[in-house]
């Protein structure tokens, strides 16, 4: 699909999103959702609890939080990295041009698409730009939420 064939205002966030998201549960350590970073090769991570999304976290969020040593990020939780500030989202039928409007609006560079089932997928800066580039691939797969792609531990210095 061509943003030539269709337009950008005729796009959805269906038709944008990312379908497969890697995220992390709320219990897990700064340390942990770092690794996941950098081992699946993205920069953003939605904190999901039980289908819900309670924030997304990004690579310059999780940098701008660090403190401390391993033992210290081990030891935190990533509940604790999320503000108080609004976490936006959208529907999956919701316009390019509100989904671009959101993002705007909250200053943020990703944003998780949501149906009354949960997380379905998730848009970054980089897929509004490929859809208005007119590099929009068409999907016929379901979306993939992956949570337990690993389990990591991590291995920490001993305390002398």
């Amino acid at each position: 699909m061509s943003v030539e064939s269709t337009g950008v205002g005729a796009l959805t966030a269906r038709q944008v999103m990312s379908r497969i998201v890697v995220a992390v549960r709320p219990e897990e350590s700064p340390l942990m959702a770092w690794e996941v970073m950098r081992r699946a090769g993205v920069h953003h991570l939605p904190i999901v609890d039980n289908g819900h999304v309670l924030g997304v976290l990004s690579r310059e969020d999780l940098a701008a939080s660090w403190s401390g040593g391993p033992h210290e990020q081990a030891s935190r939780k990533v509940r604790s990295l999320l503000g108080c500030e609004p976490r936006p989202r959208v529907g999956p039928e919701d316009p390019l041009v509100r989904v671009a409007a959101v993002m705007v609006d909250a200053g943020c560079d990703a944003v998780p698409v949501v149906c009354e089932e949960g997380l379905v997928g998730l848009i970054t800066a980089r897929d509004v730009l490929a859809a208005v580039a007119g590099r929009v691939q068409p999907h016929d797969m379901p979306s993939e939420l992956v949570t337990g792609m690993f389990r990591l531990e991590p291995v920490l210095p001993r305390q002398s």
